[in-house]
């Protein structure tokens, strides 16, 4: 049986520092994870028109965190805040790539501020703690269990055999 093609976002970065042009990072341990569980894990670029692609070929949909926010505008989170930091084409993409996903019935696994991305998606609610620029969640439940989405028939039949549901 085949390894079940699992996408993972990545997170983006302005030229400067690292390269003179903008480039995609991913933390390798995620990668590793995936395979150790028996999935085949492929980096998914932010590319909004492409979502309907790359869901017709992953079997599965992990979305990572990063150091950013999800724009209050997504969750009817009012003004934005001067500590709000947003990386609008990486969320427009994992925003559409989540929402497909699970209108697919598709495994979607959610860390950080993948995790939070999820929690708007599915409609609820979320707002930065802006002193510390740390999250509060409206469901405690999802705030605290890096799990998938159980409104995924996948993620409620899956293993933990190719869909790992944390990391260190």
């Amino acid at each position: 049986m085949p390894r079940p093609l699992i996408g993972v976002t990545l997170d983006a970065e302005k030229p400067g520092g690292y390269s003179k042009f903008p480039w995609y990072a991913l933390r390798q341990n995620y990668l590793d994870a995936i395979d150790s569980a028996g999935g085949l894990p492929v980096a998914l670029p932010h590319e909004p028109d492409r979502v309907a692609d790359y869901l017709e070929r992953i079997d599965a949909l992990v979305v990572t965190g990063g150091a950013f926010d999800v724009d209050p505008s997504y969750y009817d989170g009012g003004a934005r805040h001067a500590t709000v930091i947003t990386k609008d084409r990486r969320t427009a993409f994992e925003f559409a790539a989540t929402r497909g996903a699970l209108a697919q019935d598709k495994p979607v696994l959610g860390i950080c501020g993948g995790q939070q991305l999820l929690h708007v998606v599915l409609g609820s609610s979320t707002s930065p703690i802006r002193s510390r620029r740390r999250w509060r969640m409206s469901n405690p439940i999802l705030a605290t269990s890096p799990a998938m989405s159980s409104r995924s028939r996948r993620a409620r039949n899956c293993t933990a055999s190719w869909a790992p549901t944390s990391f260190p």
